[in-house]
C-alpha cells in the first residue's frame, strides 16, 4: 500500500477505479414493486434520486448478492460486483411472470469511479453539474464520505480527468482495502458469500427493512430475529493485530485461535498507517464477539 494514497482518502480526496463493479438496469411500470418482493430493503419507500443498500437472498436466507439500489425517474439501477451483474439479471428475468419489468446487464453502458475523503463532496459537485447523465450515490458505511459515480461510458475519461484536475488523487486497491477494513465494511466474495446470513455479517441495520412486506428469505430472517432473539452462531467482527509491519501480518483466511483452539477465521487483513498495527475482519463464535476479547498471536476484537 502507498501511504500518500491512503492519506488522500483519509485527509482530502482519493479517486478510486471501480471497474470491478457492474450495473443491472430495470425498466417498466412494475420495476419497484418487483424489487420490493425480492430484495431485503424497502425499495418502495425510496423517492426518485434516493438509494439504499440491500441483499438478494435464497429462500433459506443465505446471500446471493449485495447491492446498492438507485431509484431514478424512469428506471432503477443496481450497483453490484461486475461478475454478478449478468447472473443476477438472468435470475431476475426468470422471476418475472406477468409484471411489467425488463431487466438487463447494463455494465457496458457505465464507467465506474468513486471519490472518497473529507473533500469528496466539494470536488465532485461541479463535475456532477457539468456532466449530463452522471449518477452518484453515497455509501455511509465508510469512515469518510464515499461517493460512488456511474458515468456514461463515453464520458468516463473526461469525468476522471475533471476529478483529478479538481484535486482528487488516484488511490489504489491497497489503500482502499485498508480504509474498507478500518471502516468495517464487508465485501461480498471475501467477508460474505453464499453461505452467509446477513445477520452474521452485521449488515442488517442498513440492508434489511423490518417493516416492509414479504421478500425472498424473509421467513428465515424473522425466525432468527424473533425466535432466536437475533442470535446467530457466528459474527463478523473488527479485529486489531499486533504486528511490527505489513510483512508480519497473517494472510486473509488464516484461522483464529484462542488458547490453541481454533475458534474462527480471518476474512480480510490490512496494515493501518493510522494505528500502526494490523486491522482485520473475521468470523468468531458469538460468545467471543465482544469488544476486548483477545485471541492468540496478538489479535483482539475492537
Amino acid at each position: 500500500m502507498r501511504i500518500p494514497e491512503y492519506e488522500a482518502l483519509r485527509g482530502s480526496a482519493g479517486l478510486i477505479d471501480r471497474s470491478g463493479r457492474g450495473v443491472v438496469r430495470l425498466d417498466g411500470n412494475d420495476r419497484r414493486s418487483f424489487l420490493q418482493g425480492v430484495l431485503t430493503n424497502d425499495i418502495e419507500a425510496l423517492a426518485p434520486g434516493a438509494s439504499c443498500y440491500a441483499a438478494f437472498l435464497t429462500p433459506q436466507g443465505r446471500m446471493i448478492a449485495d447491492m446498492h439500489v438507485l431509484v431514478l425517474d424512469a428506471f432503477v439501477l443496481l450497483d453490484v460486483a461486475r461478475e454478478q451483474a449478468a447472473p443476477l439479471a438472468a435470475r431476475f428475468d426468470l422471476s418475472i411472470f406477468t409484471e411489467d419489468v425488463a431487466v438487463r446487464d447494463a455494465s457496458s453502458e457505465y464507467g465506474r469511479l468513486a471519490v472518497a475523503g473529507p473533500d469528496a463532496p466539494r470536488i465532485l459537485e461541479p463535475v456532477r453539474a457539468a456532466t449530463p447523465g452522471l449518477v452518484v450515490f453515497s455509501d455511509a458505511a465508510w469512515d469518510v464520505p464515499m461517493i460512488e459515480v456511474l458515468a456514461p461510458a463515453d464520458a468516463t475519461g473526461a469525468v476522471r480527468d475533471a476529478l483529478r484536475a479538481a484535486g482528487a488523487r488516484d488511490a489504489g486497491e491497497g489503500a482502499v482495502n485498508t480504509l474498507r477494513v478500518e471502516s468495517g465494511v464487508p465485501l461480498f466474495g471475501k467477508d460474505m458469500d453464499e453461505t452467509t446470513i446477513p445477520l452474521e455479517a452485521g449488515i442488517e441495520s442498513r440492508a434489511i427493512s423490518f417493516t416492509k412486506g414479504c421478500y425472498v428469505g424473509q421467513e428465515v430472517i424473522i425466525r432468527v430475529l424473533h425466535r432466536g432473539h437475533g442470535r446467530v452462531a457466528r459474527k463478523l467482527v473488527r479485529l486489531a493485530i499486533d504486528a511490527a509491519s505489513e510483512a508480519d501480518l497473517p494472510s486473509a483466511e488464516a484461522p483464529l485461535a484462542k488458547g490453541g483452539r481454533e475458534v474462527g477465521k480471518l476474512t480480510s487483513v490490512a496494515w493501518s498507517p493510522r494505528r500502526r498495527k494490523g486491522v482485520a475482519l473475521g468470523y468468531v463464535s458469538r460468545d467471543l464477539a465482544e469488544s476486548g476479547t483477545t485471541f492468540d498471536a496478538g489479535v483482539a476484537v475492537v
